[in-house]
């Protein structure tokens, strides 16, 4: 316990944003390409308490942190907001644009990472002092949720964002069919959660851009 409450004050701050501001970016997004909709619900915002959901931003977050502290578990921390509302009808070319709606989130979480390895180098640069280990490690936090989440995201898998890009970029009829996944996609990411699969995909591309990132900044 007395771990726990140090990493949940480290990881907050960079769960929240990480998890906001992809939501906010596909309703801006969305917005310039003609759907209103997110903007008249009030969610294109940086105030977390429009996007925050219970379960996605706050429960399951903390529950793995939780469980990594007290059991030294490796699990992939990772989370939701409350989904933009979008309505891809409403897009001026509602194939050809869903693809720019849907990379937002996936690239705001990359110019995210980036922010986080530049405060990372700073801190590095700093005199020791009571503030350089905590901001070291909400910057590594800041660099490990935003990888995390946008690789995910980037899973061609309706309803992800990559599976919604796949469909923008796939001939029409394949495009169709392979939107039909969506109902099933949540089930499908849950099994290869729980079965592994989905570590075995997902931390060797985490790794790889984390390298690239202290590559490019030289930490």
């Amino acid at each position: 316990m007395d771990s726990l409450i140090p990493t949940l004050a480290i990881w907050a701050l960079p769960v929240l944003l990480a998890i906001t501001l992809h939501e906010a970016a596909h309703g801006y997004v969305a917005r310039h390409f003609g759907d209103p909709t997110a903007h008249l619900a009030g969610r294109i915002t940086l105030n977390p308490l429009r996007h925050i959901d219970p379960v996605g931003t706050v429960l399951v977050p903390a529950g793995i942190l939780a469980l990594s502290s007290l059991f030294g578990g490796g699990g992939i921390l990772f989370g939701w907001a409350k989904p933009v509302p979008v309505n891809f009808s409403r897009l001026r070319n509602p194939k050809a644009d869903m693809l720019w709606v849907a990379a937002a989130g996936p690239f705001t979480n990359l110019v995210m990472a980036i922010g986080w390895a530049i405060v990372f180098k700073l801190a590095v640069a700093l005199q020791p002092g009571d503030f350089t280990v905590p901001m070291l490690r909400m910057a590594d936090a800041g660099m490990q949720i935003n990888a995390v989440l946008m690789i995910l995201n980037l899973l061609p898998l309706p309803p992800l964002d990559g599976g919604r890009i796949a469909v923008s970029l796939l001939p029409n009829r394949l495009a169709w069919r392979f939107a039909q996944i969506e109902p099933y996609g949540f089930p499908i990411l849950l099994v290869l959660l729980f079965t592994g699969l989905l570590g075995a995909i997902l931390w060797p591309l985490i790794a790889g851009f984390r390298f690239l990132l202290s590559t490019l900044f030289g930490f």
